[in-house]
């Protein structure tokens, strides 16, 4: 595998950084365009298209790492046996409320709201799987589970910030609670 030049590490990581800047100051995704993006970053248009061919590559690049890096820490949550089921929808919200910025973009994508729903229901399946307490009457559907959290979670990261991963995780447990 080719080693990547620091140089162009550094150079996509401030396009990439000033895309999130863009939208946390109010620009929509489709008013985006390499201008900005590049008078943000303070680069200029030829370095941005030694990077990419336009916006839209960006943002796909973008997108891709952010999928791959939410991906990954579900996954890996699916490893975990030690913590309970609140513990461990704590540490999986605190990671997803660190990466507040980048998912707020994500949302803007419809398909990102499908990963994250197979996502989280594969979460649900492999933690009952796991588990040696529950029995499959008692169970609330792992679909209606996954959508209600992926909207709980959705609307936490756009409209609820000021509440904290535990409490909303108190609130998750509790709509499922017998």
């Amino acid at each position: 595998m080719k080693k990547m030049d620091p140089r162009t590490i550094r150079t996509k990581e401030m396009l990439k950084r000033a895309v999130f800047e863009l939208l946390n100051g109010g620009v929509m995704l489709n008013q985006l365009s390499v201008q900005k993006v590049t008078k943000q970053a303070t680069l200029n248009r030829t370095t941005f298209y030694l990077h990419y061919e336009d916006i839209n590559h960006l943002l796909d690049d973008l997108t891709k790492e952010i999928f791959n890096e939410v991906t990954e820490k579900i996954t890996d949550l699916n490893h975990i046996h030690l913590l309970n089921e609140k513990e461990h929808l704590v540490e999986l919200l605190n990671y997803l409320a660190s990466q507040k910025h980048a998912l707020r973009l994500l949302f803007q994508f419809e398909q990102f709201e499908k990963v994250l729903f197979q996502l989280m229901k594969q979460l649900i399946d492999t933690r009952r799987l796991n588990s040696d307490r529950v029995t499959s009457n008692s169970l609330v559907d792992s679909h209606i589970k996954a959508a209600s959290i992926v909207g709980v979670i959705s609307w936490w990261l756009k409209e609820g910030g000021h509440l904290t991963a535990a409490y909303i995780a108190d609130q998750i447990h509790l709509m499922y609670r017998k």
